[in-house]
């Protein structure tokens, strides 16, 4: 039976959104138009282009790292969408890329839905503290989502200090040619049902570790044999999927909280959303950080993973099976009975748990928990992934009732058999209070995610799909009261 509402105490921090912070991305207006404002730009003399570009320059470079590198990219994609020659002229090549970038504020509109880990390194820590990494979602002009960091200290109290983040952001880079290898790509093909004697040619013809310009070559020269609307559609989804998987390049003399995950892929054009960060420690002991996310191309979400296995690269990664699918996938920090497990909604009403033998294939789930609450009659969700304690596994929940209204509960999985539910909340352990009901998006409070320090459950949460703030709750009195 239920006692009442658990002691939680919020925190008078607030995450609220910077319209100052900007990255550079491309502005694409259409191959006829930009092929006019090419050849106006070409127009003019060369002293005129010079003195225009170094006004550019000086306008912008100061809050825009690495701008006069973003200009020739932006100018080489540019080239390559238009079907034009390239120029050999550099200050050419960058006034024309200006004229196809623009400012945006990433964060302008909101910064919500967090998670928090244990950060990698926990040098010079005061006693009784904790350094932790946050990921975030944003959203900027056109309700455009991306991912941004924070980092910061919680004490022995559970108070938290975040470190600085500054105007200067630079938006993590997309590291060219990434290579594959042949059999998982091969097995994400045919989960995408492309098959046929065509498709079985083109991954004959590809080595056993090939580069996306070799699958691309290959496609292209066998589009010149070919005939069939099918098999081009394939090799179509085929090269999409190429796309969609990607590496990072990440500079460790860059503050994480000043980088951004900017949509790169055509499946997040539309967005990155709800980051649940996982601090991962393997068989073996090796760690990892991976961050499952929604990407969304404006019709249709995509599940992605973020992995972190090196300090200067991460991999993003499309998610397959039959059960990678819906939104909100969090995984456990470590592997249940050898296999990677998650917790999902797949169907969009109920809890799952999953399990694989490889993180981007998922083709195991079991149904764990329906809405049985008043406040979770809609749907029921995961809020990050399990914690572990010592009465057992411990899922912060979301669920959503009456007027579309989101509640964060808490459930407590058996430790050795997570399938197995001990307990669960009858009332909801954090709803938005008066000042918390207002936002882009009214009556929510969200986490992606929190962790255990000093016997407190540390949960930062989304305010009405606007800002983020702090909560802190007493672990034991929470796991009593789930465990009884």
């Amino acid at each position: 039976m239920s006692t009442g509402p658990l002691p939680i105490r919020r925190l008078p921090l607030r995450l609220t959104p910077d319209s100052r912070r900007t990255i550079t991305r491309f502005f694409w207006p259409g191959k006829d138009r930009a092929v006019k404002i090419i050849e106006r730009v070409k127009s003019l003399a060369a002293d005129e282009i010079a003195i225009l570009l170094e006004r550019i320059l000086e306008e912008f470079s100061d809050v825009n790292p690495g701008l006069e590198e973003i200009l020739i990219d932006h100018y080489e994609r540019v080239i390559h969408q238009a079907g034009l020659a390239f120029d050999q002229d550099l200050e050419i090549r960058m006034l024309i890329g200006a004229y196809f970038s623009m400012e945006y504020a990433f964060e302008s509109a909101a910064l919500f839905n967090p998670s928090m880990v244990p950060s990698y390194d926990q040098t010079d820590v005061p006693a009784g503290s904790l350094r932790f990494t946050m990921s975030l979602r944003t959203i900027g002009e056109g309700h455009i989502s991306s991912i941004t960091f924070r980092r910061g200290l919680i004490d022995g109290d559970g108070n938290i200090t975040i470190n600085p983040s500054s105007v200067y952001v630079r938006r993590l880079r997309q590291k060219e040619n990434r290579q594959f290898q042949k059999a998982p790509f091969a097995e994400k093909i045919h989960q995408l049902n492309c098959n046929g004697p065509a498709v079985d040619a083109l991954l004959e013809s590809l080595p056993e570790t090939f580069t996306h310009l070799q699958l691309q070559q290959k496609i292209e020269f066998m589009e010149h044999k070919i005939d069939s609307a099918t098999t081009r559609e394939h090799f179509e989804m085929i090269l999409w999927l190429g796309r969609a998987d990607y590496r990072l390049e990440l500079d460790e003399h860059i503050k994480i909280e000043d980088m951004v995950l900017f949509p790169i892929s055509e499946t997040e054009s539309q967005g990155m959303e709800d980051m649940r960060l996982v601090h991962f420690i393997d068989d073996d002991g090796s760690v990892a950080y991976y961050g499952t996310y929604t990407a969304y191309n404006g019709r249709q979400i995509l599940p992605q993973i973020l992995e972190v296995k090196h300090r200067n690269r991460a991999d993003i990664l499309t998610l397959h099976g039959q059960y990678a699918r819906n939104k909100g996938m969090a995984l456990f920090p470590k592997r249940i009975d050898g296999q990677y497990a998650a917790i999902g909604r797949v169907d969009g009403e109920n809890l799952f748990l999953l399990k694989t033998n490889r993180v981007d294939f998922w083709d195991q789930a079991e149904m764990i928990r329906q809405p049985r609450h008043k406040w979770e009659y809609v749907q029921i969700g995961n809020c990050g992934s399990p914690i572990e304690t010592e009465a057992g596994w411990l899922l912060l929940t979301h669920g959503v009732g009456a007027m579309r209204r989101y509640c964060m509960g808490a459930i407590l999985l058996d430790k050795d058999n997570p399938f197995r539910v001990i307990g669960a909340l009858e009332e909801p352990l954090l709803s938005p209070i008066d000042e918390e009901r207002s936002g882009y998006v009214p009556n929510v409070v969200y986490s992606c995610g929190g962790l255990v320090h000093n016997n407190n459950l540390i949960i930062p949460y989304g305010i009405s799909d606007a800002a983020t703030g702090f909560a802190v709750v007493e672990l034991d009195p929470l796991l009593e009261r789930l465990t009884h």
